[in-house]
């Protein structure tokens, strides 16, 4: 599993480092996945609990809302989020309903709520979180998955190469028949 230390997390997010340490040490609205050990030490987070943190971050920078009350949202979208794959989230959204509910969603599903809902789409989360996690996101085309990275094979020789060694086997048999 790949971790990401409070400072990536930082310039991930947009947030500071001390605003960081708020919502996941002392408010504990999505605590770290690996505590800092002490003092100077740094947290230590999975991208789902850091997809966690910019939904966070949309929730009061774009809509103003105060965190305290989406500490729910937070708890059971990182246990939902645990247990699914990166590639799986790509295509969906966050409905979040004004009970505290919430479901992911196919990201072109109409809604299907009599009130109004909150939306957030994952994509543009993920496709950072792509690039500071060194993941792959998934393909564009038919949906396969590459098993093994495609490598250049270069198998042409040289002419000088195969002139030389053509030159070297043929010293080695001169010095057989001398021998």
């Amino acid at each position: 599993m790949r971790y990401a230390t409070t400072s990536l997390v930082s310039s991930l997010t947009g947030l500071s480092t001390t605003q960081l340490r708020e919502w996941t040490n002392r408010r504990a609205l999505v605590p770290a996945d690996v505590p800092p050990a002490g003092r100077g030490s740094p947290a230590k987070f999975t991208w789902q609990t850091v997809l966690i943190i910019c939904v966070a971050a949309t929730l009061k920078t774009d809509f103003r809302l105060e965190l305290q009350s989406y500490r729910g949202l937070f708890s059971g979208l990182r246990t939902s989020l645990h247990q699914k794959s990166f590639v799986a989230i790509w295509n969906k959204k966050l409905v979040i309903e004004p009970s505290g509910d919430w479901t992911l969603t196919n990201i072109d599903d109409d809604i299907d709520s009599p009130g109004d809902v909150l939306v957030i789409q994952l994509r543009p989360h993920l496709e950072t979180l792509a690039e500071g996690f060194a993941i792959s996101p998934p393909p564009t085309g038919s949906g396969q998955l590459d098993l093994f990275p495609a490598q250049i094979v270069d198998d042409i020789r040289k002419s000088d190469d195969r002139t030389n060694m053509e030159s070297q086997i043929a010293g080695n048999r001169d010095q057989r028949k001398t021998a």
